[in-house]
């Protein structure tokens, strides 16, 4: 029995040496390949078959009992708990189409459960050991996931295992009280009643890591994984309890091939009539165009988790600095920690309690009632809510007897919802925050009434960058392509490539293209992937000019807020849009609605969300002006969804989020 065991152990040595061999000189052979497919610059698609070698250490647990050994041999005590580590090697195959969250794995190969029992002692008081070396041929076949389509990835399936080794070592030492007694021989053998085929499962994650660059055809890749195969199936014999847990933790390396993609230096196109594609390079007529902006002012003041004071990104003033606050000169207020887009309207913002502090002493007879919402509980949201009435009464001068506080551990329109599994963190951030609620009319915004309504707008003039009516649009045919990009070569054959996208149009910052040149002829060639794998190429001429300011004109802007993942703020906006909106916009003007989302939740839900809100806005806007008898406005409708070059904030803190989900309605007037 013992020669077949070492015969065991020696064979599984043998083999690790002429896998680990084959690998280096397999590594060795894809670095020369890649190397000289660098040189060429051709690029490749990620491999959607691979092949490798898996490997790993098993950490088994052992539970339950187990005293009757096999039919020559039942031990004076049962044995319970125990561990060991085993190795785990196979060779798997691997499926996974690089535009799909979604593949598959499959791995045959050695599994090793062995372990030690912990020790025990028996009646006559003698210390006894057990160690076993369980060995199975495992089938694992698994589901993978990739759920942000990056290189982490989930996998989970079930695991057959076939028994191939169930041998023992027991052994019992003499009793100490009597050390001159003789020690027992160690009995070795087989366990009986060994189940021949397990039925268990596993769930794991793994990370893969390429080691070749995307110029290599034939691809490498190493993937650390670990994964756990919980003690239900794992079952070792027909008898008694033992049971084995295991947790693996190993590396696999994996060679795939990958599909060549079109030369991003090609400039020929490919001829066919199958696809509509289209630009639109607006003349860029050039104008300063100041904005007249009614920014729309949500009543929240979020604070930081685990705190009760008020976040130093909020403007807070000293009691002598109150007599120079005014609403319309916002700027010389701004916050210290704005940056990119979040520093402009959001500076309207930060001065959400200043301005509401100004107004309640502007309107003696106004009060609020401070809201405050923590999931700590209700007397944190309580400590919060004091903190924003301590301010507006020490600094502002407003009376106490003004102010109502309450608390809660959620607001009264959660952002989190019940069920919810995703973006948890970002949607209890939001929660935390202290509602503003009032009667007052003076506080208000126009038409609402009751505690859910929003305060009065603030309205302010800047000078608005470059307008979104001067980007240029590319426009392919409705649902033809899974995705498609774009590469734009100027005059001089420079190369600029952009996307992939998956929306049917798009819109690039003119400069985005031109840089500094003030215009430009340019050849761009849309490369589009349809969903049956097939590349589609359409080329054009287009002739861009860079937007710049020189002569005053004057637009007007409005934007519509929305709940997280709600579009029920329209029947609040409804009358603001039709009596307020609608009559301001000038005859034979341009109104441009695009839509955008937060990044919270699915991108592709988010982009048909935008759209939904901007078409809504726009009907409203339509009705309106058909009340009126007026077909002269033009519209332009987008959505945008979470597209982060084209979002009016960032998304760093809760109250950029909220303000991201909105509808911003841009007035230009005839040129």
């Amino acid at each position: 029995m013992k020669t077949h065991i070492m015969s065991n152990d020696k064979k599984g040595t043998r083999i690790m040496r002429f896998l680990t061999k084959k690998i280096i000189l397999s590594a060795l052979i894809l670095i020369a390949i890649q190397h000289q497919l660098h040189a060429q610059e051709v690029q490749f698609a990620k491999p959607t078959w691979r092949f490798g070698v898996a490997g790993g250490a098993n950490f088994n647990f052992y539970r339950g009992t187990t005293q009757n050994l096999n039919d020559d041999l039942t031990v004076p005590a049962a044995f319970r708990h125990g561990n060991g580590v085993g190795l785990f090697l196979a060779p798997l195959i691997e499926y996974q189409r690089p535009e799909s969250r979604w593949g598959g794995n499959l791995q045959i190969g050695y599994d090793s459960r062995k372990g030690s029992f912990d020790e025990i002692l028996t009646p006559c008081n003698c210390p006894t050991n057990l160690t076993t070396k369980l060995a199975y041929i495992t089938v694992e076949p698994s589901l993978r996931f990739s759920p942000f389509k990056s290189n982490f990835y989930l996998f989970g399936g079930p695991r057959l295992a076939f028994n191939t080794q169930k041998s023992f070592t027991y052994s019992q030492e003499p009793n100490p009280a009597f050390p001159a007694q003789e020690t027992n021989p160690d009995v070795k053998g087989d366990f009986s009643n060994v189940n021949k085929m397990l039925i268990s499962m596993q769930i794991g994650a793994g990370y893969d890591i390429p080691l070749s660059a995307n110029t290599s055809q034939t691809q490498l890749m190493l993937s650390p994984f670990v994964s756990f195969q919980p003690y239900m199936g794992q079952y070792p014999r027909l008898i008694e309890t033992w049971t084995v847990t295991t947790l693996r933790i190993g590396v696999a390396l994996k060679i795939g091939r990958g599909h060549k993609l079109p030369p991003a230096t090609s400039n020929t196109p490919v001829a066919n009539n199958e696809v509509q594609f289209s630009v639109n390079s607006p003349e860029n007529i050039p104008v300063d165009r100041r904005v007249r902006e009614t920014f729309p002012l949500r009543n929240y003041i979020f604070f930081n988790k685990g705190s009760n004071e008020i976040p130093d990104r909020y403007v807070l003033l000293s009691k002598d600095q109150v007599n120079d606050f005014k609403e319309d000169q916002l700027e010389v207020f701004a916050p210290k920690k704005l940056s990119g887009r979040s520093a402009r309207e959001m500076i309207v913002y930060y001065n959400v309690i200043n301005i509401l502090g100004d107004r309640m002493g502007k309107n003696p007879s106004a009060s609020i009632t401070l809201v405050g919402s923590s999931q700590t509980g209700s007397e944190d949201g309580r400590a919060m809510a004091e903190s924003v009435k301590k301010y507006l009464v020490d600094v502002f001068g407003i009376k106490a007897s003004r102010i109502n506080i309450e608390g809660r551990d959620k607001p009264k329109i959660p952002s989190e919802q019940p069920g919810g599994t995703v973006d948890l963190e970002m949607l209890r951030e939001g929660d935390h925050r202290v509602s503003i609620e009032s009667g007052s009319p003076a506080l208000l915004m126009e038409f609402q009434t009751g505690p859910d309504a929003p305060l009065k707008p603030v309205e302010f003039v800047a000078v608005q960058e470059a307008p979104l009516d001067s980007y240029v649009s590319f426009t392919v045919e409705k649902n033809k392509f899974s995705s498609w990009s774009l590469e734009i070569r100027d005059e001089k054959g420079a190369l600029q490539s952009f996307g992939p996208y998956t929306q049917d149009k798009v819109s690039i910052a003119g400069k985005s293209i031109l840089g500094t040149r003030p215009m430009g002829d340019y050849k761009v060639t849309m490369v589009g992937q349809t969903s049956a794998g097939k590349t589609l190429k359409k080329e054009t001429d287009v002739h861009m000019v860079l937007w710049k300011p020189s002569v005053n004109e004057e637009g007007m802007r409005f934007s519509v807020i929305f709940e997280f993942n709600e579009s029920k703020a329209l029947k609040m906006y409804e009358k603001y849009l039709t009596d307020i909106v609608t009559p301001k916009i000038p005859k034979n003007a341009t109104v441009i609605i695009h839509g955008h989302t937060d990044i919270i939740g699915d991108e592709a839900n988010n982009l048909k969300l935008s759209a939904a809100r901007a078409n809504e806005v726009k009907s409203i806007i339509e009705n309106a002006l058909a009340v009126l008898k007026r077909t002269d406005v033009k519209f332009d409708v987008y959505g945008f969804g979470e597209d982060d070059k084209l979002s009016p904030f960032e998304n760093k803190y809760p109250e950029e989020r909220f303000y991201n989900r909105t509808v911003i309605i841009d007035i230009i007037p005839k040129k």
